[in-house]
């Protein structure tokens, strides 16, 4: 029997420091051609709904992921996203285990938020705020208070009861307005569904903003004017020309772009320039989860 773990058991193999050490690893690798990502394959449900195919391989390695994402699901009491990611040896082709793909999904991303702070930040976050108050960002506050417990934590959402629910659950956060985020605020995470800009600050050297939520072309967390104000990164550079929003309708110079790679070996910048981090996720990130299972479990 394959081994195969729920959303629980699979949290507890992807612990966010190994995570993001693995994350660094497949970041380097996909840029060099070690690990190979194809373009996600995206086919249409009801209702605005979703199935998502995608596939990673490595010579250690390979990993399928198979999610839907469902938006009207919270109404039913169910999850938006739900599936599962099948890892299989690349030698001899059998499926080592399988993991729940939502938890797989939820803690890559926020694991490879972590790495751009690391990376593009260069030190421990002072002041954070959260746009959001979903499953995303949750991931990204149970992140934040394991890698950075330090540093304070805002959050803004839709509404102020949505905020204050949403730190009852994480004591240590507290409710804040987004329209006016705090001045010593230096990461700005978003993690919304919004199809509108929800963050239209000016950007500014010294706060590091990371765009989660929208994985759309047609949709943007991000106000057009701080996405062109700001050196922008990414983390899979062919994803992002066909899915990231934000930087597709603020009409981004894709010369200007870089992907997370080129900034492994360089210095921090978000001190001193205003800086973008733009994710839309790809499969080599579930691969990198996919190998800090595979060594804990």
């Amino acid at each position: 029997m394959t081994p195969t773990f729920d959303a629980e058991q699979t949290a507890a193999l992807l612990p966010y420091p190994q995570l993001v050490q693995a994350l660094r690893r497949a970041v380097a690798e996909l840029a060099d051609g070690a690990i190979l990502c194809p373009a996600r394959q995206v086919e249409p449900l009801q209702d605005g709904a979703l199935l998502l195919s995608m596939v990673a391989t490595a010579r250690d390695i390979a990993v399928h992921k198979l999610i839907s994402v469902v938006p009207n699901n919270p109404a039913r009491g169910l999850p938006t996203i739900s599936g599962r990611v099948s890892v299989v040896d690349a030698v001899d082709g059998t499926v080592r285990l399988v993991l729940d793909g939502a938890t797989v999904t939820g803690r890559r991303t926020a694991a490879l938020s972590m790495l751009g702070v690391e990376v593009l930040l260069g030190r421990a976050p002072r002041h954070v705020l959260i746009v959001g108050a979903g499953t995303q960002a949750a991931n990204h506050a149970q992140a934040l208070s394991e890698l950075y417990p330090q540093a304070r934590l805002s959050v803004a959402a839709r509404s102020a009861e949505a905020a204050a629910h949403f730190c009852a659950r994480f004591p240590f956060a507290a409710p804040a307005l987004l329209s006016e985020p705090a001045p010593d605020a230096d990461l700005v995470i978003t993690c919304t569904t919004s199809r509108q800009p929800v963050y239209l600050h000016p950007a500014q050297a010294g706060r590091l903003v990371i765009a989660v939520g929208a994985f759309k072309p047609d949709a943007a967390e991000i106000g057009a004017d701080t996405v062109r104000a700001s050196r922008v990164f990414v983390d899979d550079p062919h994803g992002a020309r066909h899915e990231a929003g934000d930087l597709l309708l603020a009409g981004v110079d894709w010369a200007g772009v870089q992907g997370i790679a080129a900034a492994l070996a360089a210095r921090p910048m978000a001190d001193t320039e205003a800086v973008l981090f733009k994710t839309v996720g790809c499969a080599a990130w579930d691969l990198a989860a996919a190998r800090t299972a595979l060594a804990r479990s």
